[in-house]
């Protein structure tokens, strides 16, 4: 499958885009996934948003934009069924705003820059991260140990993830919350308390955002990808003290999702 990640940029706009992975057999399109869908048509939007959109704005259009590629026929059903939408979790920086903007579960960082365009050695974390993820995923550790006590192996779980589908109806049911207690972009109106906006004075920054596909965030790439493997080589199950997922490593993977970084001055 190809990657449900995507990052854009333009002379504006800055953005990590992460599709959500469907929970159902329902497609919107015979040739992408429906998170797939979903992050083009998402990249597609900021790629054409003017300069001076606002968060708000942004809020509005992008929900627009995807709610008109659901056939009229079809909205009932997305009303009702919110695990069959075109849905995806975004991180948007803008230039004009100078304002980070996240909806659903991507993360960022912010390190000031000294005089001489070094980073200090402080930053500043934040991620938005979605109601019930931790206990879902929590759901799927006890599960995981319950089937390695059976006398199944890491290796036989990491394969085929048996201890997923436990929590796939409860994620399903979690779902119905989907931009009533959490945000996410999907063509349903988006309640702003639920958005993460970090504005960002004039002096010097490096930002770093994000998909969740990076358990642990760092202000390099080396890091982020080195903290990904030792969580890969120490607990390839993800189901541990330190991180806790909804799926495991697959051994023919060198991650347990997709994941996008990026890095940039402003």
């Amino acid at each position: 499958m190809k990657s449900e990640d995507g990052i854009v940029v333009t002379n504006d706009f800055i953005a990590v885009i992460d599709g959500s992975t469907s929970k159902s057999q329902y497609r919107h399109s015979l040739f992408r996934s429906n998170g797939r869908y979903a992050m083009q048509l998402v990249g597609r939007y900021i790629r054409r948003m003017p300069k001076n959109t606002t968060c708000e704005a942004f809020l509005r259009g992008v929900t627009a934009y995807i709610r008109k590629h659901y056939k009229k026929a079809m909205l009932s059903r997305m009303a009702e069924h919110p695990e069959d939408r075109l849905t995806c979790s975004v991180v948007v920086f803008s230039r004009l705003c100078r304002e980070i903007w996240m909806i659903g579960d991507c993360h960022a960082m912010v390190l000031p820059l000294t005089s001489d365009l070094l980073p200090l050695t402080s930053h500043l974390y934040y991620d938005n991260p979605k109601p019930y993820e931790a206990e879902l995923a929590a759901m799927r550790a006890e599960e995981a140990k319950r089937q390695l006590s059976d006398g199944k192996t890491i290796n036989d779980i990491c394969r085929n993830d048996t201890a997923r589908p436990v929590i796939i109806p409860r994620m399903i049911e979690t779902m119905r919350n989907q931009n009533i207690t959490y945000s996410v972009v999907d063509g349903f109106p988006i309640p702003r308390q639920h958005v993460l906006v970090i504005p960002l004075d004039f002096r010097p920054y490096e930002i770093v955002m994000a998909s969740d596909g990076y358990p642990f965030l760092y202000p390099s790439l080396e890091e982020s990808e080195e903290a990904l493997q030792h969580q890969r080589q120490n607990d390839p199950l993800n189901i541990g003290p330190h991180f806790q997922a909804t799926k495991a490593f697959h051994p023919d993977n060198n991650s347990f999702d997709d994941r996008t970084y990026i890095r940039f001055r402003v």
